[in-house]
């Protein structure tokens, strides 16, 4: 009877944990939180900030040699507890091969994807998209990259209209290098963005369908590394063109990197819009850092500005 239990048990065990040894599950995610001293243009107050922090579960599966599974559930969490617990980001099912990958669901456009990091400030109040379009999460999309040739990759992505009377978009991009500087000394990215539904945070331009082209480089140079991005969208719906021109560069002094950022939005027979930042981080471990920031823009199109002084804490898990 002892024999009859034990076999049993495992064999049970065997068949419960087959599925889990087979696939690939990765537990993630980031609690960024800062006190900030904030003004949006209406007078100065305090506040506990959550800046896009997040937890999601990803991984993949092999179905034969040359086959997998990818997949992806991210949720944005709100630690200072002023908004909903949680909101969707990226989240998708997809299958990657020698063909390179196919991605159904929500995920950022390629246009989003070709900035690459040399968007310093992202995820805090001096993110590129304060003052463009362009940094779209898409729903309803199915997704393309191809695999890397000789460092160069392509991809797509389309979004369906989702119902009689929606409005379906396309997002592509080519890429070159590594975004991260470590197997490549160069990154680089040219993105173009068709009728894509979008808005900047600052309210400079409504909420509309946008043809938007990116350009991004970053590397290098002496120890510093610099990055570029030159944009231009333009409403459908109105014809309303701006030109833009980001700047950044980051220095780092044993565990401290310092940084710092400069924006501009050139509207069309209009006003410009601008924007500058200035920042430090200091590494207390490879999971942990804390930083401090400075935000400054100036927003002529709506007549106002608005600054932000920083410090917080990032724990990446």
């Amino acid at each position: 009877m002892k024999l009859l239990k034990s076999t049993l048990m495992l064999a049970t065990s065997s068949i419960l944990s087959a599925p889990v040894l087979a696939a690939n599950v990765d537990v993630y995610g980031r609690a960024d939180v800062s006190l900030q001293s904030s003004d949006d243009g209406d007078g100065r107050f305090s506040e506990i900030k959550s800046n896009a922090s997040r937890i999601g579960f990803k991984g993949t599966h092999d179905l034969s040699k040359n086959l997998e599974v990818v997949y992806q559930a991210e949720f944005e969490v709100d630690i200072d507890g002023d908004d909903d617990v949680f909101k969707a980001r990226n989240q998708y099912i997809g299958l990657k091969g020698g063909f390179g990958e196919v991605l159904l669901g929500k995920n950022d456009s390629m246009l989003k994807q070709s900035q690459g990091k040399a968007d310093l400030f992202s995820d805090y109040n001096a993110d590129i998209k304060y003052l463009w379009v362009g940094e779209n999460r898409l729903s309803d999309t199915v997704t393309y990259k191809s695999p890397k040739f000789n460092g160069f990759q392509f991809g797509a992505t389309y979004m369906a209209e989702d119902e009689v009377d929606g409005k379906g978009a396309i997002s592509v991009a080519a890429f070159y290098g590594d975004k991260s500087l470590k197997k490549s000394s160069v990154y680089a990215a040219l993105a173009y963005d068709s009728e894509v539904e979008g808005q900047s945070k600052d309210k400079s331009v409504g909420k509309t369908q946008y043809d938007t082209v990116r350009a991004t480089v970053q590397g290098k140079v002496s120890g510093v590394t610099l990055g570029l991005i030159l944009q231009n969208q333009e409403a459908l719906e109105t014809g309303e063109e701006m030109n833009g021109v980001m700047l950044s560069a980051k220095y780092s002094i044993g565990d401290s990197t310092l940084k710092g950022q400069y924006q501009v939005a050139d509207h069309k027979d209009g006003d410009k819009n601008s924007g500058m930042s200035v920042g430090i981080d200091h590494k207390l471990a490879k999971s942990t850092k804390l930083y401090a920031f400075y935000t400054t823009f100036d927003i002529k199109t709506v007549n106002k500005d608005a600054d932000y002084l920083a410090v917080g804490i990032q724990y990446n898990f």
